[in-house]
């Protein structure tokens, strides 16, 4: 009998064809009916399949009694409840450093398009403005201090893409990483007032709900900018909006909101803000290597081998 996995989501072709091969492969988020489907297969059910921003939390896990693993396609693991997972003995798996260098490529890209206001060009020209003069100056990026909340492997890489582009990096986090060389604040306000760039790359969850908050957004300054490929909850995104709208901060580059896919209005029709919706991760070569890496961590799972990347409980 093929082990039987419930899919909160899907992955991509070519992972999906290794799945049916081996699993029996359940897709509640193609169900028209979720709760008749948890009816007839929960008994059975021994992995699920979801992703960060997918809520996989007790009411659900209680319902599956042979649960072992849940398999996460993505590095964040907010939506899933962890002590529930560890006090129940459910393996967890996630996918670091594959997607590690796209997702720092958007930090740095969100960086120089809001700074340089390359979207705002590309929509000066196609409305036909430059017939009637230049676009207004923009601000360079070298020379500036970018501030990075969240010094893990994916905030490591943004700070080495930004120092190429001729940047200052300081960062905060909640502990010392004593072989780093840049300078760490251990308030995130006082680094906020200090820096031009906050970029925002812990992770999300309860922890860090509503961190960057309207103290912090305020201290960023009229003059200073917020870069965001975490989590939306990370932001007090009611401060954040107001903020921009009342020009008390200079500008913001969003890749990742609060309730997705819904973007607050309000920042749909300002000039200064770049908006991308959830993409820091999305090239064909990481999202198949990630997708790669839940069938496989799954393999192991069932062959009783170690996970290739499991969630290290504290």
């Amino acid at each position: 009998m093929k082990p039987e996995i419930l899919m909160l989501r899907g992955l991509l072709p070519r992972q999906t064809a290794q799945l049916d091969e081996q699993y029996v492969c359940h897709r509640l988020d193609l169900a028209d009916d979720r709760e008749a489907m948890l009816r007839d297969v929960a008994a059975d059910v021994t992995a699920v399949i979801t992703s960060g921003e997918i809520i996989c939390g007790a009411a659900l896990m209680d319902r599956l009694p042979r649960l072992g693993m849940v398999a996460c396609f993505g590095v964040g693991v907010d939506g899933i409840d962890l002590p529930y997972c560890q006090a129940r003995g459910i393996a967890v798996s996630n996918t670091p450093d594959v997607l590690t260098e796209d997702v720092a490529d958007i930090a740095i890209g969100l960086t120089i398009s809001t700074l340089r206001g390359i979207t705002a060009g590309d929509r000066y020209v196609r409305r036909g403005d430059w017939q009637h003069g230049p676009l207004p100056l923009s601000t360079r990026i070298g020379g500036k201090t970018m501030g990075i909340l969240g010094l893990g492997r994916i905030g490591k890489a943004i700070a080495t893409r930004a120092e190429a582009h001729g940047m200052t990096v300081v960062w905060h986090g909640r502990h010392d990483q004593p072989d780093v060389q840049w300078q760490r604040f251990p308030d995130l306000a006082a680094m906020a007032a200090a820096i031009d760039i906050l970029m925002i790359a812990c992770p999300g969850g309860p922890a860090t709900r509503g961190l960057v908050s309207r103290e912090v957004i305020d201290a960023l300054g009229p003059s200073s900018y917020l870069v965001n490929i975490s989590r939306g909850s990370v932001v007090d995104e009611t401060a954040l909006v107001g903020a921009l709208v009342g020009g008390r901060l200079a500008g913001a580059g969003l890749d990742v909101f609060a309730d997705e896919p819904n973007v607050p209005a309000p920042l749909l029709d300002l000039e200064n803000v770049v908006l991308t919706p959830h993409i820091g991760s999305a090239s064909r070569e990481t999202r198949d290597a990630m997708a790669q890496l839940v069938v496989d961590n799954l393999d192991a799972f069932y062959a009783g081998r170690p996970l290739l990347t499991p969630w290290p409980f504290s």
